[in-house]
């Protein structure tokens, strides 16, 4: 099944494959991460986001790039407090200095752990970047996605 994933680039599209559990998705998802918005807008990356977000947790993802180590970092400096997340950050920096990758990841562990797929769910990340009670989750992602933008971490 073809999966429209526009955000990245308007026409990124994403390959679901259910009896293989397992979906290719190119740059729109990364482990811990999403590809930069560089054609599309937030609305639509949201959207494509919450698409992939509702396959199956057991779901195996394979991304088209190791930035696992580094959207780790980001996504500490956003939920800090979340405990699944600073293990699996540990986990991480262990198998990137042993010269193990972290791609695939499984979908189940992203929605628990990724900030790109939880700034509707969580009140710390929407405190992190600056999100206000009036901002819409696309707005939200987009000032997450925009603070990974500027991170230097």
């Amino acid at each position: 099944r073809v999966i429209d994933v526009g955000g990245h680039t308007l026409g990124h599209i994403a390959f679901y494959f259910p009896e293989e559990k397992t979906a290719f998705v190119g740059d729109s998802l990364f482990s811990l991460g999403c590809g930069r918005m560089f054609e599309g807008t937030a609305p639509q990356f949201w959207s494509s986001l919450k698409r992939l977000r509702a396959l199956p947790d057991d779901t195996i993802i394979y991304c088209a790039h190791e930035y696992t180590e580094s959207n780790a970092r980001f996504a500490m400096s956003v939920e800090p407090g979340n405990e699944l997340l600073v293990k699996r950050a540990e986990e991480i920096k262990a198998k990137r200095s042993r010269g193990e990758p972290t791609v695939p990841s499984l979908l189940g562990e992203e929605k628990l752990t990724n900030p790109f797929l939880r700034g509707d769910l969580s009140d710390e990340i929407r405190k992190n970047v600056g999100a206000t009670s009036d901002d819409d989750d696309a707005t939200i992602f987009l000032k997450i996605r925009q603070g990974k933008d500027n991170f230097r971490g």
